[in-house]
């Protein structure tokens, strides 16, 4: 049986040359977070991974595999259809028992999300899941009530409401935090990578259900929207228009998307196909 320690490392030797990274948590790292209906029903103690892909992996993974994922001719999103053919082939014999694997799109048939994919990056360490409950306390912990939210920054949102309305200090000290949107508005939470910001998107979480280790050390995320005036432009830019991009350079980042990456996303699902035909075709020439 394969331990944490070897299991992190099989699965980065594997997936970060494709422009893809994992992190560990426990499960009950998770569940101490989020409301009853969305907790995972395994034991405290075993071990999952969330999967990102950051700006190379489009053209690292997805690029070289575009000719063949057409010839396949699957209804599947050809993303996500590339990101399973490489989490599967990843995990395919290794000895750690039964693996669940939840992607980000998925839904249970209530129509909650499978598992809150922002939630659980948050948890593992991998990036930092800003709130507006982020925005009245200097430094709080995920809120139960915000932390339902579900997101992929390639351009995918199903999220579920969050609120709070709290005053505290300012980060100076001398004055009182009111909530900038009010009550009635919903704010949706985004996440921001310590060096991609918000040019990566979080596609799955895989649950090792038969791996267990309780001594696994917890890696908190980075905090690097740090200013209250920096979370708020983070939250309105998100909130208010989240196609244009802007509040993915919310910090200095180490990489962007690629233009043809970008146009990609930008491309209506319908459309994409016939991009990718052209993709193919300039490759060929």
């Amino acid at each position: 049986m394969e331990t944490s320690g070897t299991l992190l490392k099989h699965l980065n030797d594997k997936l970060n040359p494709l422009g893809m990274e994992v992190y560990l948590f426990k499960v009950s790292w998770y569940n101490e977070t989020v409301l009853p209906c969305f907790k995972l029903p395994y034991a405290d103690n075993v071990i999952c991974a969330v999967v990102l892909t950051v700006p190379a992996f489009f053209e690292s993974a997805f690029l070289p595999n575009v000719g063949k994922l057409l010839e396949q001719k699957q209804t599947k999103d050809p993303i996500d259809q590339c990101i399973a053919f490489h989490l599967n082939e990843t995990v395919s014999g290794l000895n750690v028992g039964d693996i669940n694997i939840m992607y980000d799109y998925e839904i249970l048939p209530n129509r909650r999300p499978k598992v809150l994919v922002q939630t659980a990056a948050h948890v593992a360490g991998a990036a930092f899941y800003y709130q507006r409950e982020h925005l009245l306390k200097p430094s709080v912990k995920l809120n139960k009530l915000e932390s339902s939210s579900h997101y992929d920054a390639a351009g995918d949102h199903n999220q579920n409401k969050g609120h709070c309305s709290h005053n505290c200090n300012a980060e100076d000290g001398t004055s009182s935090l009111i909530d900038p949107w009010g009550e009635k508005r919903k704010i949706y939470g985004v996440c921001i990578h310590p060096k991609y910001g918000g040019w990566f998107a979080i596609r799955a979480v895989l649950v090792f259900t038969e791996l267990e280790d309780a001594n696994l050390t917890k890696l908190e995320p980075t905090d690097c929207v740090k200013t209250r005036t920096e979370r708020i432009d983070l939250l309105d830019k998100f909130n208010g228009n989240w196609k244009d991009s802007t509040y993915r350079n919310v910090i200095q980042v180490k990489e962007k998307y690629s233009e043809l990456q970008t146009q990609y996303f930008l491309t209506l699902p319908k459309d994409r196909m016939q991009l990718l035909k052209q993709i193919v075709k300039n490759q060929t020439v």
